[in-house]
């Protein structure tokens, strides 16, 4: 893998806080250059409101504000027209592909691999991976680098603080298990 490729980010890697957070930071580092929609946020803000009801929507207005300022150009628009022309197993993804292509990306980092199949992507030199796979890649590469934007996200939380196995223990519960494989041994870097 090419560094830094264009990817976008599917909403089910923005969904969960902890994941969001490391793959915003891995953007912010320039290890990748990172893309996403309106679309997308609307996704991960429903799913996110839907299963939290007592959430606080307005907070979760200021973090998909905040996003969009942290990562330079991260926002993908004037693909809106390519949405029809394209087929997925899921018509409701055709939005994230449709971005893609307008935003010349290399990868949708996605947990659902099956809804963005290899034979759909591939005509658009466009391929779908999993963010440990994405991840794990990044590790074997640079090594260094994604320890360091891991030691800077562990050191952002304090309530509660974490300790490197705990934020570890994190990830492998969010399915990055080959990446902190990989990581593990670079514990005292993180």
């Amino acid at each position: 893998m090419d560094h830094p490729i264009t990817a976008i980010y599917d909403a089910n890697v923005l969904y969960p806080a902890p994941i969001r957070d490391l793959f915003l930071r891995i953007a912010q580092s320039g290890l990748v250059f990172a893309r996403w929609t309106e679309m997308i946020h609307d996704e991960w803000v429903r799913n996110l409101l839907e299963n939290n009801p007592k959430m606080n929507p307005e907070s979760i207005a200021r973090t998909r504000r905040l996003m969009n300022e942290a990562v330079r150009d991260c926002l993908v628009t004037g693909y809106e027209g390519l949405i029809d022309t394209v087929d997925l197993p899921d018509p409701d993804d055709r939005h994230v592909l449709a971005a893609a292509i307008h935003a010349d990306a290399r990868a949708i980092i996605t947990y659902n691999l099956k809804d963005f199949p290899d034979e759909a992507l591939s005509r658009y030199g466009i391929e779908s991976l999993h963010p440990d796979e994405f991840l794990s890649s990044l590790v074997a590469t640079v090594p260094v680098s994604v320890c360091s934007v891991i030691k800077r996200q562990r050191e952002s939380l304090r309530r509660p603080p974490y300790t490197a196995v705990e934020l570890l223990e994190v990830f492998e519960g969010h399915g990055l298990i080959q990446s902190v494989h990989r990581l593990k041994p670079f514990l005292d870097l993180l």
